[in-house]
């Protein structure tokens, strides 16, 4: 098999009569048939061929086998955004009365589905903290059917260890899904260790560019059967535009996530050498808690950097008004460095008990390290953080 780069750039469709370098987007919401025949026997799906880009894209085939590739996976599906994925990954897979184990530290939005909607199709839900994956096994019962974690995770950026829960995910029969989202197929492959599918939210560092949305779940092909038909009816589709602008990013991935991960190492051991910022969490930062599973598992840290400010609430709304450069924004995996007080913008809809219970204080700063050069971006966060 050829290695990661190699995927990326060289992973494209048959080329069409006209010899074309790089893939033409195929900007078509349906396609024809040769025959009645052919028309039925390619609903009847005795065919592998387009019918219709709600179900699949040339585009969107291109995405998704680079990603399959890049992850070891063996099928895949592509949606709108991250959010549509993850939704539409776990409404494919569960039903009434069934029950899910998740870490506690997930996106806001993913909190939302397992506390406000998916109860109203009577499935539950037990979250485990990051801190105590030894509890995972007790809050396991016989309606769970799936176990959910991102790593790193969003915004704490703290480290699951992927090999513990797979072991639990085999050991119980259950399906380990793996958001991947702030790692990317290049930095990490969850496969390896056992998860049954990886989702991630393409609008960020695959994109990396802050230019559309989207989002791909890859994994064992029967699992993704289920999440194909699911989908194929509900529509959550990826435009082939963006699929074509998704196929193109992944080219540069490798060498956009190397100058990312250093920047934001830098950025990290900056912060930790300065007193206004306490507990600096980056994954290979030596006293990230969990530094050793991370150098385990991850090819390098990533580009997030979360950090506590002194001075609460206040002191993090100055710091984030007096930055001159560095994006105030939602976003993260852009190539501009991006500032976000996550209490207040991406999960703003917990509660405070539930902010408490993932770790995300008043005073929780998360940075996402672009690629502008590393001391123009350290020096607007130190202006910003001077008194």
């Amino acid at each position: 098999m050829a290695e990661f780069e190699t995927i990326a750039v060289r992973t494209q469709l048959e080329r069409t009569q006209f010899q074309e370098h790089s893939t033409p987007m195929f900007l078509t919401s349906s396609y024809v048939f040769e025959d009645s025949e052919d028309m039925r026997a390619s609903f009847a799906e005795e065919k592998e061929r387009n019918i219709y880009s709600r179900y699949s894209n040339p585009n969107t085939s291109e995405f998704i086998d680079k990603v399959v590739q890049m992850e070891g996976a063996e099928d895949g599906f592509a949606f709108a955004t991250g959010m549509a994925a993850v939704f539409s990954t776990l409404a494919a897979l569960l039903e009434s009365g069934d029950h899910v184990v998740s870490s506690r530290s997930v996106f806001g939005s993913t909190h939302g589905l397992f506390t406000k909607y998916f109860p109203k199709w009577n499935i539950s839900h037990d979250y485990f903290d990051v801190n105590a994956p030894e509890d995972i096994e007790s809050l396991i019962k016989p309606e769970t059917k799936i176990l959910f974690a991102e790593s790193p995770t969003n915004p704490g950026v703290d480290i699951l260890d992927l090999e513990l829960l797979g072991n639990v995910a085999r050991k119980h029969d259950l399906i380990l899904i793996i958001d991947n989202c702030f790692a990317t197929p290049y930095l990490q492959n969850p496969k390896k260790f056992g998860a049954d599918l990886v989702i991630h939210s393409a609008t960020k560092l695959i994109d990396g560019q802050g230019r559309v949305l989207g989002g791909i779940t890859v994994g064992n092909h029967e699992l993704i059967r289920e999440i194909y038909l699911f989908s194929r009816n509900t529509g959550p589709a990826l435009s082939p535009f963006n699929a074509w602008v998704l196929s193109k990013s992944l080219e540069t991935l490798s060498i956009r996530l190397e100058k990312h991960c250093e920047n934001a190492l830098k950025v990290a051991e900056f912060l930790e050498s300065l007193p206004q910022a306490e507990t600096v969490k980056y994954p290979f930062l030596k006293s990230h808690p969990q530094y050793e599973v991370a150098k385990k598992q991850m090819r390098l840290g990533g580009n997030v950097v979360a950090f506590q400010i002194k001075g609460g609430l206040e002191a993090g709304r100055k710091f984030i008004d007096k930055l001159q450069m560095c994006s105030r924004s939602a976003n993260l995996g852009d190539t501009r460095t991006i500032v976000t007080h996550p209490a207040s913008t991406t999960h703003s809809k917990l509660s405070e008990l539930e902010l408490e219970a993932v770790g995300i204080s008043e005073s929780l700063v998360r940075i996402s390290v672009g690629l502008e050069h590393v001391e123009d971006i350290i020096n607007d966060l130190k202006k910003a953080l001077q008194e």
